[in-house]
């Protein structure tokens, strides 16, 4: 059942008693005078369906605990801790003194009640509709994008704790799996002098190559005869969530890196730790969403991607998705391409897209060719055959006759899998120097939308889109910075929940920018008194 506040107020009431003290211009005192207006009641109706049972907490105060939590980045035990004993938290949250505040149990149960929602998000979209009720981007016509890492919640593991734990999990989740685990352990407890009832790495020379093979070895034949051992038609078609995650855990960790050792087959049960990193690598059995990061050659880290649509003169985020930090479906250029259309403040028409060289793929300037945006998107560096040597756009391209000309006027056809070879034609070339250093001569490679890609190099020569590039593109670092200072760190884990989180933590963000411009009503609606 659905909370209601108290519309006549208590005695006690912390913002009629302390309010004068709260800083003007802070969003302790916005919320303490505008929490029921930005956040009614029938906002949250859906998720109170049935009038039965004890009324919950009046939603426009859950609202605001969320708000402030995601800003100061807390946890349920400190967001609690703040709505107990900090009186600004009291007057924002609509408190009165003596009142206990909420318990962390009641945060964890409303985000369970949100994320269940048919709008998980709704936090976020009314700090956006009153984005626009303000009319503060009404004339702005330029939308900025971006990402950042943000690190994950739990330890990396390695190859060898990973597959002990989906053992484990295996074992601990999936009925008649534990007699199967405990068959195979008989090997590992030979090698290792333990079996799978102890977590973590067991205790071996790991400056012995051979015993780390023998290891590795065990524990990968273990895995896949506990995978064979069980009735995975079955799992799959009647079992619980948690016994297709398991095994599916299993599988994975399994295969992703090992590979038979040299001269082996993997019949023999001998198996190495590969020498080689697969693309979407899964880094840890706790949260199996989280992903090696690359933001650049020189910074890495693990966790996920914040992606967000910025409104450059404002700061303001209009949109935003957290995904795994790798995976051709999570570069930014992808992410980028699905998210821009679903910003309902972006200008109709005539509007400009910032973004740097990792927008500039061939997919996403098709995307965007569909589109009235203007790209101003960094276009990809050049990557020569030889430094200070011939680029892409030496060669000339002919579309009627589908052939590339080199810089030695030597043509040739294009093929169907878009590669053009100039080989014998390089032979005795004067230019050859600065072309390549193949024995076999040039061959030339043209991706699917690589006329797109030439024109778009063209069109950024152009000094008034460069101009923009250069004056708007990096005001979305501020953006950035304010979405990450003190929350370089998500605190759940998995994608949906963190998704779930950042979406509050830019509603929180942008809330306390419109302050900052001076977000007030007049006769019920959102204004803004300073620019």
């Amino acid at each position: 059942m659905q909370g209601e506040s108290d519309r006549q107020g208590e005695f006690l009431d912390v913002n009629s008693v302390v309010g004068h003290l709260l800083a003007e211009g802070s969003v302790f005192a916005f919320l303490a005078a505008h929490r029921e207006q930005l956040f009614p009641a029938e906002m949250f109706a859906d998720l109170f369906p049935s009038g039965r049972g004890r009324p919950s907490i009046p939603p426009a105060t859950m609202a605001s605990v969320i708000v402030l939590q995601t800003l100061q980045g807390l946890s349920d035990r400190e967001a609690a801790d703040a709505v107990t004993f900090d009186l600004r938290w009291k007057a924002a949250c609509g408190f009165v003194l003596g009142d206990k505040g909420v318990h962390p149990s009641t945060l964890t149960y409303w985000r369970r009640r949100l994320a269940a929602s048919d709008r998980p998000h709704r936090i976020f979209e009314v700090v956006r509709e009153v984005i626009t009720a303000t009319g503060v981007l009404t004339g702005t016509n330029r939308r900025a994008l971006d990402s950042t890492v943000l690190d994950d919640a739990v330890a990396r593991q390695d190859t060898v704790t990973q597959l002990i734990a989906a053992m484990r999990r295996v074992a601990r989740e999936v009925d008649g799996a534990a007699a199967v685990v405990e068959q195979r352990a008989t090997r590992l407890a030979t090698v290792a002098g333990a079996g799978y009832d102890q977590p973590g790495k067991p205790r071996i020379a790991w400056d012995d190559e051979q015993a780390r093979d023998q290891l590795v070895s065990a524990l990968v034949s273990d895995a896949l005869a506990v995978l064979d051992g069980l009735d995975r038609e079955r799992i799959e078609t009647a079992g619980s969530e948690a016994q297709k995650q398991a095994v599916a855990l299993l599988a994975l960790v399994a295969g992703q890196d090992v590979e038979p050792a040299e001269g082996s087959d993997g019949t023999d049960g001998r198996w190495r730790i590969a020498e080689r990193t697969v693309t979407d690598r899964m880094i840890s059995t706790v949260d199996p969403e989280a992903r090696h990061a690359h933001k650049t050659q020189s910074r890495r880290q693990d966790g996920f991607k914040a992606h967000v649509v910025v409104e450059p003169d404002t700061g303001l985020i209009t949109a935003t998705e957290l995904t795994k930090a790798a995976g051709p479906a999570n570069s930014d250029a992808a992410v980028g391409a699905r998210l821009l259309p679903t910003d309902p403040t972006a200008p109709t028409q005539g509007g400009q897209v910032l973004g740097d060289s990792a927008y500039a793929t061939g997919a996403m300037l098709a995307s965007l060719a569909e589109t009235t945006w203007e790209v101003a998107l960094k276009p990809w560096p050049y990557r020569p055959a030889i430094p200070g040597g011939f680029v892409i756009d030496d060669f000339s391209y002919d579309p009627a006759t589908h052939t590339l000309t080199c810089p030695a006027g030597v043509t040739r056809p294009v093929t169907a899998s878009h590669h053009a070879t100039f080989r014998q034609a390089c032979t005795g070339c004067a230019l050859r120097a600065r072309c390549t250093t193949s024995a076999k001569g040039r061959s030339v490679h043209l991706g699917e939308h690589h006329r797109l890609q030439r024109d778009h190099r063209k069109q950024f020569t152009n000094n008034m889109i460069q101009q923009s590039y250069r004056q708007h593109r990096p005001m979305v670092e501020r953006s950035i910075a304010w979405l990450t200072r003190g929350s370089r760190r998500v605190p759940y884990r998995g994608v949906t929940a963190n998704n779930n989180w950042l979406h509050h933590r830019a509603a929180a963000i942008n809330l306390r920018r419109l302050i900052t411009l001076g977000l007030s009503t007049t006769n019920n609606t959102w204004t803004l008194t300073t620019a």
